[in-house]
């Protein structure tokens, strides 16, 4: 009869041995800035701070040709493509990690044909005999110190890692797409407004050679006229390759080649718009929310991991084992053998830990440069969301004004246009009122494109709505 205290001991190595003890740090996930919370410093009556972006935020420009190539963009985009088989990569080796905690088995068998003259007990030579083998092992490592947990946990935090990369690449893609789309409609928007310039310079033209015919203009007139005209019909090759760029950046975008550019951006020539302010929450939903910050934390938790699985180096392993094998002689009948085993096996690199200890020191150097990373990312986060912010609005206030410009200069370029024909003002007046009127609409439409860059910046910056997803 064991005593009470025995009896605990006992118990407490049996529980010692279904569970054991996990080695190294525990993981904690670092804090934010407290400077992140709340909203962010650039308000703006352009934004709207109390609401989320949606996570199909390209869909608030309400335009079925762009819902369209963001689909076909994420289900063909060759980036993504190499991120779904990294992500299957990271997959299969934590499934190999929690293969770990089950037992291994090797079973092995044999026939072998021959003479055994060690196992003939006759005279002369033994006769051509059949000797068959088989064995079957099963072993299974007791997880005293929490390597194979440790190991499991650090393949756990790479593949989330990787599911994080994924949004990250979806972000980038569908940004890029959107991106790629509305430049292709705003440098649209620019051909036409080149080609309206050349229109209007050329019956700009039209009309002082008539006025020259008459008398009341003179060959100056027509040259600086000429010259006019010849420098709208520079500006218009420009933009049209600039368009094309876009189109061709776009094709490549959804997985197709140059000649398989979608129909609708070839055909739009005004750039969408989303009405009224973008929703853009606070910044401490957008460090929650932005992929590249969780696939740095994930990261950090995986190398956190590997610190255990380098610390439990220091302690043996003790793997339980059983093994039965059996060998048959089919000349001699007697020939039979069954041979049984269970034990522990116990290996310890004691007490040369040097490769030990310099495991440990590789596993804590990584761990520091993984959070110093995290870090540079929240940082980056913070720096990038502002920043889009303030482009943004200042895109916006820049857009109105030459909006307002332009208004003026058709307002001028009529008036000066009227005043020519009844003889009151010089040519050199209407050249001036039209050169300004054609700045004003080309930069205009440059600001359109700006605009509708930057406004992809900010849902960029923001996280592009992607939400954590659990892991499988």
């Amino acid at each position: 009869m064991l005593r009470d205290g025995s009896v605990r001991l006992a118990a407490f190595a049996f529980a010692l041995t279904l569970t054991g003890c996990a080695s190294g740090p525990e993981y904690q996930r670092p804090a934010m800035p407290e400077v992140a919370e709340g909203s962010f410093v650039g308000r703006s009556p352009q934004v709207d701070m109390d609401s989320p972006p949606p996570a199909d935020w390209w869909k608030l420009y309400a335009d079925p040709a762009l819902d369209a190539i963001v689909q076909e963009a994420l289900s063909a985009n060759t980036d993504l493509r190499v991120a779904l088989a990294n992500l299957d990569h990271a997959r299969a080796i934590y499934r190999g990690a929690r293969g770990e905690l089950l037992p291994t088995t090797d079973v092995t068998a044999g026939a072998r044909r021959g003479r055994d003259q060690t196992s003939w007990g006759g005279a002369g030579q033994a006769p051509v005999q059949w000797n068959y083998s088989g064995g079957l092992g099963i072993a299974y490592e007791l997880d005293l110190f929490g390597r194979v947990r440790r190991d499991i946990e650090a393949a756990r935090g790479d593949t989330e890692a990787v599911v994080a990369a994924l949004d990250v690449v979806k972000v980038v893609v569908v940004g890029e797409a959107t991106r790629a789309y509305v430049d292709a409609c705003a440098y649209g928007e620019s051909v036409d407004v080149a080609r309206t310039s050349i229109e209007l310079a050329r019956q700009t033209l039209d009309l002082v050679i008539r006025q020259e015919r008459a008398g009341a203009a003179a060959r100056l007139d027509i040259e600086r006229s000429g010259a006019a005209l010849a420098q709208a019909e520079a500006a218009f090759p420009r933009l049209q390759a600039q368009q094309n760029a876009a189109l061709l950046e776009l094709a490549a975008l959804m997985g197709r080649p140059p000649s398989q550019v979608p129909d609708p951006a070839r055909a739009c020539k005004k750039a969408p718009e989303i009405i009224g302010t973008i929703p853009v929450g606070n910044g401490t939903a957008m460090l929650r929310r932005r992929p590249d910050i969780r696939q740095a934390e994930r990261q950090l938790a995986a190398d956190t991991a590997r610190i255990g699985v380098a610390v439990a180096d220091f302690y043996p392993r003790v793997t339980l084992g059983a093994s039965a094998n059996y060998l048959r002689n089919d000349y001699l009948r007697a020939d039979r053998a069954w041979s049984f085993g269970i034990g522990p096996l116990i290996s310890w690199t004691f007490p040369n830990m040097t490769a030990a200890r310099s495991r440990i020191a590789q596993a804590k150097a990584q761990n520091a440069a993984s959070l110093a990373r995290f870090d540079g990312v929240v940082l980056t986060a913070l720096k990038e969301s502002e920043q889009s912010l303030s482009t943004y609005q200042g895109a916006i206030q820049q857009r109105d004004a030459l909006v307002q410009a332009q208004t003026h200069a058709e307002s001028a370029f009529r008036l000066a246009e009227q005043r020519y024909r009844a003889g009151s003002i010089s040519y050199l007046d209407v050249l001036v009122a039209q050169n300004s009127l054609v700045g004003a609409r080309s930069q205009v439409a440059a600001a359109d494109q700006q605009v509708g860059s930057a406004r992809v910046d900010v849902f960029k910056a923001l996280g592009g709505g992607w939400q954590e997803r659990s892991q499988d």
